[in-house]
C-alpha cells in the first residue's frame, strides 16, 4: 500500500506536529499516536488501520458516493447522537464499554459527515474510550495535539473517498475541481483535497493555512502540507507565505485566488490556488487551502494498467508473465468464473494447486498466494481473496487477502522481473467493485513499477461489429 506522502515522515509536515530527532530526522512525539503506531510509522499504521475498517465496510454492504460514515459507526457499533453543546464533534464513552460519538447538528452536511469521519478516526486510538477528544480549538492546542488531529484528518479522507472513489483520469489538482467533487460527494473541501493529492500524477503539494492572528501585514502561515507522489520539495509546517501572496484574499468562505508566485530567492515560479474554508472556533478569518504546482516541470507519468481486448490466458509480451487470478478458501476445484478457462486449457495448473491446498491447509487461507509454473516464460499465481463459493447477500471477495495477495505477487514481479496479466479480477464469482480492485492494484502493483495488463473478451456486439466491418471490405 502506498499511503499519502507526509513532507517529514514519508513526505508530509504539520505545524508544530513533529519534533525534530537527532540526526535531522524527524520523530513523532504524541503518546495517543506512539502507542498507536506500536514503534511503525504512524502515517502507514493509520493508512492500513483505516483501509481495513473501509475493506470490511464494503464487504457488510458499505457503499457510495455519497459515502454515509453514520452507516459505517453503525457497522462497528458506535452510538451517534446530535448535541449542540459540542462545536462539531467529540468521541466519549458511551453506555456499556460502547463509544459514543456526538455531533452538532447545526452545521453544514458535509462539515457534519468529515466531523463524524474524523470522530470514526479518533475510534482507532487506543486511548479513546477515556479520554473525551473534543475536535480541536486552535487556540491552546498543544503541538503533540497537533500530530493526532492531522492523521485523523487523513483518516476522514479516507473514509468520505475511500479507495475507489475516484480515477486518476478524473482528477486535476485545481481549486474548481476540487468545489466540483466536494459538491459531489458532499465532503469537505480537506477531505476531497487529501483524496486528490494521493492519487494524482501530477507533481504539486496541499497546503492549509491561517491568518497570523494580530498580524499588521495579514500574512498567512502553512499548518501542514501534504506532497503528490511526485512532490520532492519540502516545504515546513510553520512556513511563512509571503505577505503580497494570493492566499491572503480567501477572505471569505468559498472565495477562491489564483496567481502565479515565487516564495523563495531561489527557485522557479509556482502555480497557486487558494480556496477560503471553516475557519478554527473563536477565529474570524477563514482558513485557507491551497495547490500548488509549479509552472515549468518535467513529470514523469506513473505506471498505469495497461487495457486490452483479448484473452487474458493467452497473455501477450516478451519475457516472463504471471497470469493472476482469484480463487475461494474453501474448494480446490474451479468450476466457474475464469477459474475454470484455467483449468480447461491447463488441467495441471488445477491439480498443482489442490495439491498444494492438501498439503499446506494452514496456508491455504486468506492472504496468502501459491504459484504453478507452466513453462520457462508463463506461471499462473493463485489469490486466496474469496471467502465461500456460491450464493451470497454480501460479496464474497476480501479486498484486505486481495490486498495483502498482490502485495506479495509485487515482490514476486519485483524480484523477478515478470509481467502481471489477468481479467477483473474479483468482479465475477467474488462479487466485487473493480473500481475498487483496479485501484489496489495499482496501489500495489503499479506503484511498485510492475506493469500490469488487464484483458477484457470483446462482447458479442463487438464480434459482430468487426464482422461486419470485414464484410464490407471483402
Amino acid at each position: 500500500m502506498t499511503p499519502l506522502f507526509i513532507f517529514g515522515v514519508c513526505e508530509v509536515l504539520m505545524m508544530g506536529s513533529i519534533a525534530p530527532a537527532e540526526g535531522g530526522k524527524l520523530r513523532w512525539t504524541n503518546r495517543s499516536v506512539l502507542a498507536f503506531a506500536g514503534g511503525s510509522d504512524p502515517v502507514q499504521t493509520l493508512v492500513i488501520k483505516v483501509r481495513d475498517l473501509v475493506f470490511r465496510g464494503f464487504e457488510w454492504g458499505w457503499s457510495g458516493p455519497p459515502y454515509d460514515p453514520f452507516a459505517l459507526a453503525e457497522f462497528l457499533g458506535i452510538e451517534v447522537a446530535p448535541s449542540k453543546d459540542v462545536v462539531d464533534a467529540r468521541t466519549l464513552a458511551g453506555s456499556g464499554r460502547r463509544l459514543r460519538i456526538e455531533f452538532n447538528p447545526d452545521r453544514p452536511t458535509a462539515r457534519i459527515n468529515y466531523s463524524v469521519a474524523h470522530e470514526l478516526g479518533h475510534s482507532l486510538f487506543p486511548d479513546c474510550a477515556e479520554i473525551v477528544r473534543h475536535r480541536l480549538k486552535h487556540s491552546g492546542a498543544t503541538l503533540d495535539e497537533w500530530q493526532l488531529e492531522m492523521l485523523c484528518n487523513l483518516a476522514a479522507a479516507e473514509i468520505l473517498m475511500p479507495i475507489g472513489t475516484l480515477h486518476r483520469d478524473e482528477i486535476e489538482p485545481d481549486v474548481d475541481r476540487l468545489l466540483e467533487l466536494r459538491k459531489e460527494y458532499t465532503v469537505s473541501s480537506e477531505a476531497v483535497l487529501l483524496r486528490v493529492l494521493r492519487l494524482t500524477h501530477r507533481k504539486c503539494f496541499g497546503f492549509a493555512a491561517r491568518k497570523e492572528p494580530d498580524s499588521a501585514t495579514g500574512r498567512y502561515r502553512i499548518d501542514y502540507a501534504v506532497g503528490s507522489r511526485q512532490w520532492d520539495l519540502p516545504v515546513e509546517s510553520g512556513f511563512l507565505l509571503p505577505h503580497n501572496s494570493v492566499v491572503s484574499q480567501c477572505t471569505a468562505i468559498g472565495y477562491t485566488a489564483k496567481a502565479t508566485e515565487k516564495w523563495f530567492m531561489q527557485g522557479g515560479e509556482w502555480r497557486v490556488e487558494a480556496l477560503g474554508i471553516p475557519p478554527y472556533p473563536g477565529r474570524s478569518y477563514p482558513r485557507v487551502l491551497g495547490i500548488v504546482r509549479p509552472v515549468h516541470s518535467v513529470e514523469t507519468p506513473g505506471t498505469e494498467i495497461t487495457y486490452l481486448k483479448g484473452d487474458a490466458t493467452a497473455p501477450r509480451g516478451e519475457g516472463f508473465r504471471i497470469l493472476a487470478h482469484i480463487v475461494s478458501d474453501r474448494t480446490m476445484i474451479w468450476g466457474a468464473g475464469f477459474g475454470r478457462a484455467v483449468r480447461k486449457k491447463w488441467p495441471g495448473v488445477q491439480e498443482d494447486f489442490a495439491k498444494w491446498a492438501v498439503g499446506h491447509r494452514t496456508e491455504c487461507s486468506l492472504g496468502n498466494i501459491h504459484f504453478s509454473r507452466i513453462d520457462d516464460s508463463l506461471a499462473v499465481a493463485h489469490l486466496i481473496a474469496q471467502h465461500g463459493v456460491g450464493p451470497s447477500r454480501t460479496p464474497r471477495i476480501r479486498y484486505g487477502a486481495l490486498e495483502a495477495c498482490l502485495q506479495k505477487l509485487a515482490d514476486h514481479a519485483a524480484a523477478t522481473g515478470a509481467t502481471v496479466h489477468m481479467p477483473r479480477i474479483g468482479t465475477g464469482e467474488a462479487g466485487g467493485a473493480w473500481e475498487i480492485v483496479s485501484e489496489v492494484v495499482e496501489d500495489t502493483l503499479c506503484n511498485r513499477k510492475v506493469d500490469v495488463t488487464v484483458y477484457d473478451l470483446p462482447t458479442s456486439a463487438e464480434r459482430r461489429g468487426a464482422r461486419q466491418s470485414i464484410l464490407s471490405f471483402s
